[in-house]
């Protein structure tokens, strides 16, 4: 049976492999951290607004996430933070950049299964040297004919990689946990998302979803169910 999809597309972080739990966690030590100068809410939202003032210099992953921990901290105590803390934001830091890659459940399963009918692409963001480790480290490489490490997800962005690999976007399926990034852009271009919610998402990643009745757009509650999603989509009518 032929398939509408000539390749599937997978985003890894909250998608694969767990990862937000990990900036949650950091989050939670650093406003204590900082608890004898502010409240927890307010040390979020400076910490929130630092790391938007700084996307456009650092852009997206962990050591990204640690200048923006640290620009906050001296901020938010008028540069009296001690030196033994911002040690402390560096080591919590290196601990996130060394955790253990803990694959999601039906992960491994799904993308094995599906790497023998489909050419796979991973397409994920952040910081190159951080995702190849976590690439490397998830077990999962060898299913992919293509990675892709981007700085930012558009629809342009897709668009180029598209282009770049000669499929078109009505052929092309995404799966991800992110409206904003892994779902909205796709389906501007023609192409079709699945949407796999992940139980914490960052703020900057929060979206409205697409309208009722959008073409090519799924919602499903987790990866192991893809497999029968894709049959059902390829059944003839």
């Amino acid at each position: 049976m032929s398939s509408r999809f000539d390749a599937i597309g997978f985003d890894a972080d909250d998608t694969l492999w767990h990862t937000e739990r990990l900036y949650v966690e950091v989050q939670t030590r650093f406003k204590a951290l900082l608890a004898q100068y502010h409240s927890p809410d307010w040390i979020e939202a400076r910490l929130y607004e630092a790391e938007m003032r700084n996307l456009p210099h650092f852009g997206y992953g962990i050591k990204a996430f640690a200048l923006s921990l640290i620009e906050t901290a001296v901020e938010l105590t008028e540069g009296r933070v001690a030196g033994r803390d911002v040690q402390a934001i560096v080591d919590l830091a290196k601990g996130m950049l060394a955790a253990e890659v803990e694959l999601l459940e039906h992960a491994a399963a799904t993308v094995a299964l599906l790497a023998e009918h489909y050419p796979l692409l991973l397409i994920t963001k952040g910081d190159l040297r951080d995702q190849e480790q976590k690439i490397a480290r998830s077990g999962l490489a060898e299913h992919f004919r293509q990675i892709e490490i981007v700085s930012d997800k558009s629809a342009p962005g897709y668009a180029a990689l598209l282009r770049r690999h000669g499929i078109a976007p009505e052929r092309f399926l995404m799966v991800g946990n992110s409206l904003r990034s892994d779902i909205l852009p796709v389906l501007a271009l023609g192409a079709s998302a699945v949407y796999v919610p992940y139980a914490l998402t960052w703020l900057h990643e929060a979206a409205d979803p697409p309208p009722a009745g959008q073409p090519g757009f799924y919602e499903l509650e987790h990866l192991g169910r893809l497999p029968a999603l894709l049959d059902e989509i390829d059944r003839p009518a």
